[in-house]
């Protein structure tokens, strides 16, 4: 069983009988201000999740999926995102699209 717990660590946000969170489906789950400091999330479905002020420092987010996701306040600092989908929703900075 793994247990997902809250930055303070006391509150669990997500519980799985699964042995590993690589390759995982947490398409539209509510991980907002989760813990998950170094985490092995390879290929990791995040489609639509809520990851706002989640900690994902030196995770390892190799072909995971966060199209849609909520990324607001999100810590990827020394994440690995190679080959990470990722789409114009999940930025929290405007675009700006430049007219001739």
């Amino acid at each position: 069983m793994i247990l997902i717990y809250d930055k303070k660590g006391f509150d669990v946000l997500y519980e799985t009988e699964a042995t590993k969170l690589r390759g995982g489906d947490f398409s539209g789950i509510n991980l907002k201000d989760a813990n998950m400091v170094q985490f092995d999330l390879r290929g990791a479905n995040f489609r639509g999740a809520n990851l706002e002020g989640a900690d994902l420092r030196l995770a390892d987010l190799t072909g995971a999926d966060l199209r849609d996701a909520k990324l607001t306040g999100t810590d990827l600092q020394g994440a690995i995102l190679i080959d990470t989908k990722m789409n114009r929703k999940n930025l929290s900075i405007p675009i700006v699209e430049i007219k001739e």
